[in-house]
């Protein structure tokens, strides 16, 4: 909890204090260190500020600075111990409870795109995370927890960003988490192979003065290189300790983290009585561990674990330094701070150089933000004041000249640090392949061939083991159609589970295959460079070049693929991509064309599938175009996207990627299609017919199941469908797939039971061989293929339609998707049918 929350008369100790090291400075040598036993005296009548006893004497804190410092109350201490509520708590059980609580470290990861970020996260939190070689896998936060030489660590994975700024999405979330949240440590993944692009963001963290540790990841690809960096010098140049790591092999984890503890506790080592050697966090905090070292050494608190101690010794790189910005914008920064200093709320957070720097810049975030401050006019004023001033001085607007002033330092920095070895190309390989893949002649046809040897691969590959799957799944049917009494159970096992999660299940082996090669795509990068050649293309629809990459997602699964869309800054392009993605066929869909292309078109059914999926893109092109005419006209921001060397995807990389999205398909079997399964059975076996309805003929159950509740509904539909060629049973399928377009396969399973006193054939079989009442075929190759391309565009899941909803925060758009593509699937599907129809 946080010391504000304390009530009068209770006591607390404190566990740590968040915020600035200013702030944090004056509040330590005030007593409120790590351990100590604090009591709530008085509140003023305005509940503002609070007196606090501590250390013997008494101190008033506003309410702004105790909520940034964490304690652990009498309460949370009984708890702890396991003590009952009356029982009374001496202050050293409170103090003993604090100093477990603060063996908790919150670690934020922060990085560019393509850094190995939340590669370095998954494996140190044991996570599955998606790991892609292209920007904007990580879309949102992810945590995950483990423990480290004796302390329980949180590590968040927070998006890919290039800078901390109000520019894109993911640069507000990065700034909005560490401003509001306070990590305790931030663990910032720098690519050794592009290192000076990545120290750009470095240097914004260092404006903003927060602990730091800059993990120098796949070193190994700049040491192969030939390339020499002292990153121990660049770490005491930079005040940042560096830590080299390999996270895909990991190497270098033990150290990152050992690390993140020795700063997160200000210290290297122990001395000999076990008492906290301080370490110089910056400019303003040299003394702040003085008290920290008198609590050691009274009760021996320091850090126990003896593994912590290192070569590696942080106190003689941590440090706060000022990146020099130019006379002029020092000189503005020092004048900002007798306004900024009026709040006591805007510094202990971050140190007035930090938000002085952001408020020149005109980051619109860090200026709602200071807009709460009590004389946010004031600051205001006197920001447009210096910028006008600033701009007519440096003949410059002042952003440009702070970037520049930043990558003037970065490139000092390394002139002192890093060698680079001369060869001819540092890319060599990366450009070779480009020349070919990007070739303005070649490129599209090497991405179309590898789309087409996708989903060729899908079912050639596939249908192998789709055939051992699809026969045990029969003999599973035909071993308990035999096993098993006549009844309602019976029937419900053989026809409602078996036949509708069976008919399902059988296509897990295609949609591994299908996430491998997507997989294989992201990791290798080569998926950045489709987004590159197909950015012409994007252009004319009226689309930003990034629009691709959440497009291609969409291939696996439209919800990830729509909340991925926060990398593309224009809102505009942003919403024509959100609203077109749908027709991207994701693999829920693939099982409805894997089953009707096997069996309507066993010759040419990889054709066929890549026909389906190249009609999606085809309609999504074309109402880009008029989305882009009609509804968003205004132009798109220039496109510009990083074009990550190629790289080796790891076996266990693509094996993670391809299991989990397998793993999620199998839930989804054991939950949502087996319960939606169980559904349409009931209504479609009630109500049941008078006399013994096991006696009844296979025409008999046929017309029962026609006149039970599902035969209702489907007949209430019909008319709607039947200009299609779709009959009642197709009509209830795709009702069902509204919630998930799996489900129409299980639905179809349902339904066409086939004749029991048959074997149990497959479903394919069985929608071959059924008949309408005048003795046609209900399926036909050209009813199949309406079936698919209805099935293509028609009603996002409802999944999809919230993640619409969530992204363009309106149920407007959600519903306009929802009505749109169902409108569009009719009349696709109509004209099919009439041109083509027998």
């Amino acid at each position: 909890m946080k010391l504000s929350e304390l009530k009068t008369g209770e006591k607390a100790s404190i566990v740590k204090v968040l915020g600035h090291g200013g702030f944090r400075k004056r509040i330590v040598e005030m007593g409120f260190v790590k351990g100590k036993v604090v009591e709530s005296v008085l509140n003023a009548p305005l509940n503002d500020p609070i007196k606090y006893k501590i250390m013997g004497y008494e101190v008033s804190l506003r309410r702004s600075e105790a909520n940034l410092i964490e304690v652990v109350s009498e309460e949370e201490a009984s708890n702890y111990f396991r003590k009952a509520p009356e029982t009374i708590i001496e202050d050293e059980e409170v103090r003993k409870a604090a100093l477990s609580k603060r063996k908790r470290i919150t670690v934020a990861l922060v990085g560019n795109p393509n850094s190995g970020k939340t590669t370095l996260f998954n494996y140190a939190s044991g996570g599955h995370e998606h790991v892609g070689n292209y920007s904007g896998v990580t879309v949102d936060s992810k945590e995950g927890n483990f423990e480290f030489k004796g302390y329980k660590i949180t590590l968040v994975d927070l998006p890919g960003t290039y800078s901390i700024s109000a520019y894109s999405p993911e640069e507000r979330y990065v700034q909005d988490y560490i401003t509001e949240k306070m990590p305790d440590v931030i663990i910032n993944v720098v690519a050794a192979s592009n290192i000076e692009r990545n120290l750009y963001l470095t240097t914004q963290l260092i404006d903003m003065n927060v602990r730091t540790v800059v993990a120098l990841n796949m070193y190994d690809e700049l040491e192969k290189s030939g390339d020499i960096l002292d990153y121990k010098n660049l770490g005491k140049l930079l005040g940042i300790p560096f830590v080299p790591t390999v996270a895909r092999k990991k190497m270098g984890m033990d150290e990152l983290f050992t690390t993140v503890i020795k700063l997160y506790e200000g210290s290297d080592v122990l001395n000999e009585e076990g008492i906290l050697i301080p370490a110089a966090q910056d400019d303003n905090l040299l003394d702040d561990y003085h008290h920290e070292i008198e609590i050691a050494h009274q009760h021996g608190d320091g850090i126990q674990d003896s593994d912590l101690d290192g070569s590696h010794k942080i106190h003689e790189t941590v440090r706060h330094i000022h990146i020099n910005y130019g006379e002029s914008i020092e000189r503005s920064i020092y004048n900002f701070k007798k306004h900024l200093t009026v709040d006591p709320v805007l510094c202990a957070v971050f140190p007035a150089r930090f938000w002085a720097i952001k408020l020149l810049e005109k980051d619109k975030d860090i200026e709602g933000f200071v807009s709460k401050a009590s004389n946010a006019d004031e600051i205001i004023r006197f920001r447009d004041d210096e910028i006008k001033q600033l701009e007519v001085e440096l003949g410059e607007d002042v952003e440009s000249y702070i970037t520049d002033a930043k990558y003037g330092f970065i490139a000092g920095a390394l002139k002192e640090t890093y060698t680079e070895s001369v060869k001819e190309n540092k890319y060599e390989r990366t450009s070779a392949i480009d020349s070919i893949v990007t070739n303005k002649y070649l490129g599209y046809p090497i991405f179309l061939l590898f789309m087409f040897i996708m989903f060729q691969a899908t079912f050639w590959l596939g249908q192998y083991p789709m055939g051992w799957i699809e026969a045990g799944v029969g003999w599973l049917g035909d071993k308990v159609h035999d096993l098993m009494n006549p009844g309602p159970l019976r029937d419900l096992l053989v026809n409602g589970v078996i036949g509708g999660v069976g008919g399902v299940i059988v296509f897990l082996p295609n949609i591994l295959i299908l996430y491998f090669f997507i997989s294989l795509m992201e990791d290798t990068g080569y998926m950045s460079r489709a987004a590159f050649i197909m950015d012409k293309i994007m252009h004319k629809m009226g689309l930003h070049g990034k629009s691709f990459i959440p497009l291609i997602m969409g291939f696996g699964c439209n919800v990830p693929a729509i909340m991925a869309t926060r990398t593309i800054e224009n809102r505009n392009s942003r919403m024509i991509t959100i609203l077109i993605n749908p027709f991207m066929s994701c693999s829920a869909r693939l099982p409805v064309y894997l089953l009707l292309s096997g069996a309507f078109f066993p010759n040419h059914a990889g054709l066929v599938l890549f026909g389906i999926y190249l009609t999606g893109i085809i309609l999504a092109v074309i109402f880009a175009r008029l989305f882009k005419r009609f509804l968003f006209p205004k132009d798109e921001t220039p496109f510009v996207m990083e074009l990550p060397p190629y790289r080796m995807p790891t076996v266990r990389s693509i094996s993670i990627h391809t299991w989990q999205k397998g793993k999620q398909y199998l839930m989804k079997m054991g939950t949502v299609i087996l319960f939606a399964s169980i559904i349409i059975w009931f209504l479609g076996y009630y109500p049941r017919p008078e006399g013994n309805p096991e006696e009844l003929t296979y025409a008999e159950q046929m017309q029962q199941q026609e006149n039970s509740y599902i035969g209702k509904i489907g007949h209430f539909i019909e008319p709607a469908m039947r200009p299609l060629g779709f009959d009642w049973k197709i009509s209830v399928a795709l009702l069902s797939g509204v919630a998930a377009k799996e489900i129409v396969v299980s639905t179809l399973g349902v339904l066409y039971t086939g004749n029991p006193e048959e074997d149990f054939s497959s479903l394919s079989e069985r929608l071959k061989t059924d008949t309408n009442s005048d003795g046609s075929l209900v399926f036909t190759p050209v009813v199949a293929i309406c079936l698919m391309l209805f099935v293509l565009i028609y009603f996002p899941c409802i999944a999809t339609i919230t993640a619409i909803k969530h992204e363009t925060g309106s149920w407007k758009w959600a519903l306009f998707a929802a009505a749109y593509t169902l409108i569009l699937a009719w009349l696709v599907a109509f004209a099919v049918y009439q041109i083509f129809g027998e």
